[in-house]
């Protein structure tokens, strides 16, 4: 492709390929300048809030309510309408942007997918542009395709799952794209491009321009959302208030201030989404340090118990008040294949938990297979007859702050200890190597499990935790049963599958954050220098 012409003090230095001018056009390179510009400094300083706040975490607070909003909390407002598409979610399935994936999840008979840039996707160069071509072809009725490995056409059905977009958190940079010497944030870049390329024709065609907000922490992060959103609806041109979002309520302090998270956006919102995998990591990282909060093996840590149960039931209740939809979270089961009986137990564990999700008044649900689509949708279409549940205040509902505080109860396993270092190295190689959704072990894995499974261990190490047969969870411990699983899994994978990964890298990063004296935000910045 040609070099595009671009704006003053832009810079990109990521690899130029075919059809990438299609997406770097000089005009919606100007946008995501425009909008870096006007809202870096304040995403950054909020980034910094983030630090403030864990260093009182660290030193013995515990999240709360905040007192200054108390008159949001109280009044009776509600959300803005709904367009008519987003008002029947029973289903949603979720999955990484390239082009197959897409096909496949919007023909795969689910009301909604979430086309996700950030936990699903590993964020090399071009998986982000690419995904953004083929999330443009989809608007322009050119997704169809032909795949020369396979020898099979994939091709855009009638009724298609209506499209929803989640960019990268707040927290995550685009290293290959600068704006005035930074690199521009992974947020704005994600939904800068897709909204300046498909807003209008998504709207042309009876949808509109939807995203999923993660990782957010704040009621002020939320602002910076809607704030961005109200400036691109005047610079792009398009109908006020068009733009609609659905927000992750996957952080601990988030879910002391889903009333104002929904305040914030009420104009933009439509719903909030129970988060739980990275809800459990962020319970960790936010408290890991406070021996009140030792969590047990991650297996324990289940939705209809202690803290998790307190979350999902004040999420419920919390939208439906303010006429906001309350999604369910991911079913993480894939089909087994060549095994009969434990796919009949995947598919058990997923109906009984879309039950429990329906029962507890979720107006959908997510799925991470096409498989389990079907599953979902009989349940939702059992137990939901309406195209939502908005009707069910949940006002038996009653949640203070010290029942979401409820740690877990269980024990702590040289078997949860080793799943937990299987399961994050091998989805940190494969993550190094481009892939950010992981078949392991019969479950479909992104980012959150492998923060999980890092998080826990840095903390049973720097709790001194005992395990069940009573041994203290020390370093040496840790490195010792990382030796021999990464042993047993080199003979597994077979030596030359394993010597031509990046298990080298991804051990040592593992290790590094597990023994690291602090802990590290995020495992995904420094993995991400690793691949940029």
């Amino acid at each position: 492709m040609s070099t595009p012409t671009l704006p003053t003090g832009l810079v990109i230095t990521g690899k130029l390929a075919p059809r990438y001018d299609e997406i770097l056009t000089p005009e919606a390179l100007a946008f995501v300048a425009e909008l870096q510009r006007n809202f870096n400094a304040t995403r950054l300083a909020l980034l910094e809030a983030r630090a403030t706040r864990q260093a009182r975490f660290d030193a013995g607070e515990l999240p709360d309510f905040l007192a200054e909003t108390q008159g949001i909390r109280d009044a009776e407002w509600s959300i803005a309408p709904l367009p008519q598409d987003l008002l029947d979610r029973r289903v949603e399935i979720t999955g990484p942007v390239d082009r197959k994936m897409i096909v496949n999840a919007l023909n795969s008979g689910a009301k909604v997918f979430m086309a996700d840039f950030e936990d699903a996707s590993s964020p090399f160069w071009s998986n982000m542009i690419e995904g953004q071509i083929n999330l443009k072809d989809r608007w322009a009725g050119a997704i169809d395709f032909h795949d020369p490995s396979n020898g099979k056409d994939y091709k855009l059905g009638e009724t298609p799952a209506v499209l929803i977009i989640r960019p990268r958190g707040w927290h995550l940079p685009e290293a290959h794209v600068e704006v005035d010497g930074a690199p521009v944030s992974g947020a704005l870049f994600d939904f800068g491009l897709y909204a300046f390329h498909n807003a209008k024709a998504a709207l042309a065609q009876g949808s509109g321009p939807y995203f999923y907000l993660p990782k957010t922490e704040s009621h002020l992060e939320a602002r910076l959302w809607n704030e961005v959103f109200s400036f691109a609806e005047a610079r792009i041109g398009l109908p006020a208030n068009c733009i609609k979002a659905t927000v992750l309520i996957e952080t601990l302090p988030a879910v002391f201030e889903m009333d104002e998270i929904l305040y914030e956006l009420r104009d933009h919102v439509a719903g909030l989404n129970i988060g739980r995998w990275d809800y459990i990591f962020s319970f960790i990282k936010r408290l890991g340090k406070n021996a009140r909060f030792l969590t047990p093996d991650r297996g324990r840590m289940v939705m209809s118990e202690a803290f998790l149960k307190a979350y999902g039931a004040l999420l419920v209740k919390t939208c439906h008040r303010r006429g906001a939809f309350a999604m369910g979270g991911m079913a993480a089961q894939i089909p087994v294949k060549g095994d009969a009986a434990a796919n009949t137990a995947a598919f058990a564990k997923v109906q009984a938990d879309k039950e429990r999700e329906a029962g507890e008044g979720c107006d959908g649900t997510w799925v991470a297979h096409p498989d389990l689509v079907k599953v979902a949708q009989e349940v939702f279409d059992r137990l939901m007859p309406t195209p939502n549940q908005l009707q069910r205040k949940r006002q038996d509902v009653s949640v203070a702050r010290d029942d979401l505080l409820v740690m877990h109860q269980g024990a702590r396993t040289e078997a949860g200890l080793r799943e937990n270092i299987r399961v994050g190295v091998q989805y940190i190689e494969a993550w190094l190597r481009g892939r950010g959704a992981v078949p392991l072990y019969n479950l479909m894995e992104d980012a959150a499990t492998a923060e999980i499974s890092r998080a826990q261990i840095w903390q049973w190490i720097y709790l001194g935790a005992t395990l069940e047969d009573g041994r203290t969870v020390t370093g040496d411990l840790f490195t010792a049963l990382l030796d021999d699983e990464m042993a047993k899994l080199r003979e597994t994978l077979g030596p030359d599958v394993y010597d031509k990964g990046r298990f080298p890298e991804a051990i040592k990063l593992f290790s590094d954050m597990t023994l690291a004296p602090q802990f590290e935000e995020f495992l995904t910045l420094p993995a991400y220098k690793l691949i940029a």
